[in-house]
């Protein structure tokens, strides 16, 4: 009689749990059409907590975020700690491991795996992600800016070291919406190569679908600054137009588009060969690598004939990707594009696309000459490698993403701004 009670018990209990996994589903189905029932504790499941976080948990987020000096010293103390350093390291095997089992990788990795809003379920994104090492700076970066609505390609330099490219392969084979670029290549920096990469990702993403609003490009080294329903209602108010730096060249450039350039090796040199004007008489404006462009410029880049012949004279000149695409944006026709008149320049401060604190700009606070405060990381080439005393200042500024993050700098600075974002998107919810 014992026996056949804990048998009905046991039912009763598998019963209630099938009814609760049940009623989760049909919750998170109302969720991505809108529905917001005022039981949304089924989320939790979502967060991050100091349950399933890393050795970073020791450190006081909150306290960083206020700016708080003891929280930011002890977490700059901390990150330059042997034993810590290397106990935030994850190994590439990990990943091609752990990526077998994809709905465990997920749920574990905890990746929203439905839209959070019926407004940003209306307005998917697509991403061209170009990475060539620091996998776990890469499945951090995806696991921020995921959702099912938009689209991710992938990019993985082919001089890459053969476990980044596997882990990385076995890591997008988990998600319908993230893929490996068709057509990869070995990329050298300043080099045309760089732009290749971006242009492959480009023509992969117009064909994959007809549904996307705006284009971003992202390194393994960016993170984003907002949830992706803040990055959504920037991009509407955009209303149409592209945000990226496109500013006068300036004299001390003008040599990367005046003499010819060419590979020797993985190094870029010059040739001593004077370069023809380029086509059509273009204004050559300066910029940078990154953008946040409407899907009709796109088109553009894929179909224009003008810029077809811009990007044949461009293929010998140094860094083309500094001025590229912020020519193009300055073209007459280009969707989304504005006049080349000087009074249309935009510098990186102004554009949305990404916050990136050059040395030369640095000031100490007070400074009315410096663009932005002193490092709080270190300098790779003169950009900044965030660290936790920089969070304060960068949650503050409109941009969209930020650059530069390194796992192997300072992981608390990612570690407390993917929190910072994750409640900050689940909160958003109501």
């Amino acid at each position: 009689m014992r026996l056949l009670k804990r048998g009905w018990l046991d039912l009763l209990l598998k019963l209630a749990f099938i009814l609760v996994s049940l009623w989760m589903l049909v919750s998170l189905s109302h969720i991505a059409t809108g529905w917001h029932p005022s039981f949304i504790l089924s989320l939790r499941w979502l967060e991050y907590t100091d349950n399933n976080g890393g050795p970073e948990i020791v450190c006081n987020c909150s306290a960083i975020f206020q700016g708080e000096l003891e929280a930011i010293e002890e977490a700059k103390i901390l990150a330059i700690t042997r034993d810590f350093r290397k106990s935030v390291q994850i190994s590439d095997d990990f990943y091609i491991n752990a990526s077998e089992n994809c709905r465990k990788f997920k749920t574990d990795r905890k990746y929203l795996t439905f839209p959070l809003s019926q407004e940003e379920e209306n307005f998917p994104l697509a991403y061209s992600m170009v990475v060539h090492h620091k996998v776990q700076n890469f499945e951090r970066l995806l696991r921020a800016i995921y959702a099912p609505q938009n689209f991710y390609c992938v990019h993985v330099d082919t001089k890459a070291n053969p476990s980044v490219i596997s882990a990385i392969t076995a890591i997008t084979s988990c998600f319908p919406n993230v893929f490996m670029v068709s057509k990869p290549v070995k990329v050298v920096y300043s080099a045309w190569s760089r732009v290749q990469a971006d242009l492959n990702c480009m023509a992969d993403l117009y064909n994959i679908s007809t549904k996307w609003k705006y284009f971003i490009n992202l390194c393994g080294q960016d993170f984003p600054l907002k949830t992706n329903l803040e990055i959504v209602k920037a991009l509407q108010l955009l209303r149409g137009s592209n945000s990226l730096e496109s500013e006068k060249m300036p004299e001390s450039k003008k040599w990367r588009i005046l003499k010819s350039h060419s590979l020797t090796g993985d190094t870029i040199q010059g040739t001593g060969q004077d370069k023809k004007p380029p086509p059509f008489k273009l204004p050559i404006l300066s910029g940078n690598a990154y953008i946040v462009v409407n899907r009709g410029y796109i088109r553009s880049v894929l179909e224009d004939t003008r810029i077809h012949a811009l990007i044949e004279w461009a293929k010998d000149t140094y860094s083309p990707d500094e001025f590229l695409w912020a020519t193009i944006q300055r073209m007459p026709d280009v969707p989304g594009s504005t006049r080349p008149n000087i009074k249309y320049d935009m510098t990186d401060i102004n554009a949305i696309a990404r916050l990136v604190k050059w040395s030369w700009h640095e000031g100490p606070q007070g400074s009315l000459d410096a663009v932005y405060p002193e490092c709080q990381g270190s300098h790779v080439r003169s950009i900044c490698v965030y660290g936790a005393g920089d969070l304060n200042w960068m949650i503050k500024q409109h941009h969209l993403f930020a650059n530069k993050f390194d796992v192997d700098t300072d992981s608390i600075a990612i570690y407390c701004l993917e929190r910072y974002l994750r409640h900050k998107a689940l909160s958003e919810i109501h």
